[in-house]
């Protein structure tokens, strides 16, 4: 659920902060005010593509934030994704509060006017791929004129998916492993040509590396060897420098504590609290004459040799080649040369190993067939109920419509994919005696604003009925999820709208909703209003958003109802509606 939102520089607003709350959380305003702007700001956080275009004229950088609260399963799967990610699921370690699902996540984007962004995640350096794996789990966005027209077969199959909680992990895993055997066999099935030139290639490669003999960890130290070959008298004169002072020359740390040890010596005859410090000044110089030893035995072992440094080099320039032609690291290059190695083993013994890959491929086709029908079988199920609520949401929205789902599926290989065997057409008669058209095909706006309200509201509350059978009721507190409309009242008026805003307050039970409408009738609906102004000040245009109640939602519903001017008339009707739909 969302807590705050916080933008600061971004497009016309300057500064602002808005607190929601659980329920229909309506955002009214003039055309133009900049409704859409927290929308789209929404969106940023959660991951969606960033313009410089959004920063303030004037300032260095846009910034977007916001507050989430999470709990139950959702909670559970945001604190999975954080760690995935090396991200505390806690914002503040230093105070704990408990299990990480109940912590608050707080979401961070800077858009900057070099065009460089930062993501921050509970207050820690993350990516913008971190919030898209986020996002579904924290609200979803319906935009302004959304058209199903974007909903593909995958994503007509994920909607009803959403709708019936299905799990399509094991078909999508099913058909991989399918996909890489079929990959495999056709590797070996290559012409005779590509077969022999490419026999020859991994030839040469297995026998390139081959010959180089490679250890792994090789070149790490070559590397070493090689900076002190380079400066072998650098470093031996150093070495023995740091020798003839610690130990060797007439005034070497170790000749100064032994003198300071003798004197030591005399003052203990008179004091006995100086034998500690005899001690500590033998341990002293015991460690400083081990150090000394230890230098002068390093410099005895280095011998300039620039022979020796010439064949490092060359080895080093061969391992280098190496990496550059089969991988980043020696390690890589070996793997390659094993896998070259795999490749010709698998040529020369091709009829067996192509026994061997169609026997697993009918296994893995049969496993994948076998997931597929039974999600199949789930999605019909699912269509079937799905189709009664849509039904009955619809009409619920002033409108005599039928809506029917169409599925064919094809067990054919040549069809197979990771969603499975499943094609689905979502369709739909606007008017009693009509033909059944494509979804997509409605030509009135204010038809297709409604039939999405009722799919999206359908979807939805299968998709938590789905979830909440799957947990105990009292397995932990829940927290409504963000759903956002923006202006999805397009072309509807009169009972329509009305039916629009009751649906929006029914779906606000279960749900955090934030709705942008110009629509009394909506309006009147709301749990919480939020008025958005535009003025000028300075010379400068200022969008500011802020809570409103009482009279002053009576003045802006009655302004919405009559516009600018405002009647005694107006106000009276925008007081009716309110406790109409209080």
């Amino acid at each position: 659920m969302l807590v705050e939102l916080r933008l600061e520089n971004y497009a016309v607003i300057d500064n602002a902060t808005v607190e929601f709350a659980p329920g229909l959380n309506l955002l009214t305003g003039e055309t133009g005010a900049g409704k859409s702007i927290l929308i789209d700001a929404l969106a940023l956080l959660l991951g969606e593509k960033a313009s410089t275009d959004v920063i303030r004229a004037g300032a260095e950088k846009a910034v977007v934030s916001a507050v989430f609260e999470s709990a139950s399963e959702a909670g559970e799967q945001i604190a999975v994704i954080l760690e995935g990610n090396g991200l505390d699921a806690n914002p503040d370690p230093d105070n704990d509060q408990g299990e990480s699902e109940d912590s608050p996540l707080i979401i961070r984007r800077e858009i900057a006017t070099s065009g460089k962004g930062r993501v921050f995640v509970n207050n820690q350096a993350a990516t913008v791929a971190v919030l898209r794996q986020l996002g579904p789990h924290l609200a979803v966005i319906h935009a302004q004129n959304e058209s199903l027209l974007s909903l593909d077969t995958d994503a007509r199959l994920a909607l009803l998916d959403s709708f019936a909680a299905n799990q399509t992990g094991p078909v999508a895993a099913a058909y991989e492993a399918w996909r890489k055997i079929r990959v495999r066999i056709a590797e070996l099935e290559r012409d005779e040509q590509d077969r022999l030139r490419l026999v020859d290639l991994w030839q040469f490669q297995r026998r390139e590396i081959a010959d180089a003999k490679l250890q792994p960890g090789e070149d790490e130290k070559l590397e070493t060897e090689k900076r002190v070959l380079a400066n072998a008298e650098k470093i031996y004169n150093a070495a023995m420098h740091a020798f003839d002072l610690l130990y060797e020359g007439g005034a070497s740390t170790s000749a100064s504590l032994r003198a300071a040890q003798k004197q030591i010596e005399e003052l203990a005859r008179f004091e006995p609290k100086f034998q500690e410090v005899i001690a500590a000044l033998e341990t002293a110089r015991i460690s400083v004459e081990d150090v000394g030893a230890t230098v002068r035995d390093y410099a005895g072992g280095i011998h300039a040799s620039p022979e020796h440094l010439a064949e490092v080099e060359d080895r080093l320039a061969l391992l280098d080649r190496l990496k550059r032609k089969y991988g980043p690291t020696l390690d890589a290059v070996i793997a390659f040369g094993d896998d070259a190695g795999r490749k010709l083993s698998e040529i020369e013994n091709k009829d067996e190993i192509l026994r061997e890959l169609r026997s697993d491929l009918a296994k893995a086709a049969e496993e994948y067939l076998q997931a597929a029908r039974v999600l199949s079988k789930k999605r019909r199920d699912a269509a079937t109920r799905l189709e009664k609520l849509v039904d009955a949401e619809i009409n619920d929205l002033a409108m005599k419509s039928t809506f029917r789902i169409e599925m064919t599926k094809s067990e054919e290989a040549g069809n197979w994919g990771p969603a499975g065997i499943d094609q689905v057409v979502y369709m739909i008669a606007t008017n009693p005696g009509e033909p059944m058209r494509q979804l997509e095909h409605i030509a009135s706006g204010g038809e297709l604003s409604r039939v999405m309200l009722a799919l999206k509201v359908s979807v939805e509350s299968g998709s938590q009925r789905g979830s909440s059978a799957a947990k105990p009721l009292n397995s932990s507190k829940a927290v409504p999820r963000t759903m956002v409309f923006d202006e999805m009242d397009t072309g509807i008026g009169g009972r329509a709208a009305e039916a629009v805003g009751k649906k929006l307050k029914a779906l606000a039970r279960s749900n955090q909703v934030l709705c942008i409408t110009h629509l009394p009738q909506i309006a009147t609906c709301a749990d919480h209003h939020y008025v958005i102004e535009k003025r000028e000040r300075n010379g400068r245009t200022r969008t500011s958003i802020r809570l409103i109640t009482g009279d002053e939602r009576t003045e802006e519903i009655a302004r919405m109802l009559s516009g600018a001017k405002l009647t005694e008339t107006s106000r009276k009707h925008a007081e009716q509606m309110i406790k109409a739909n209080g």
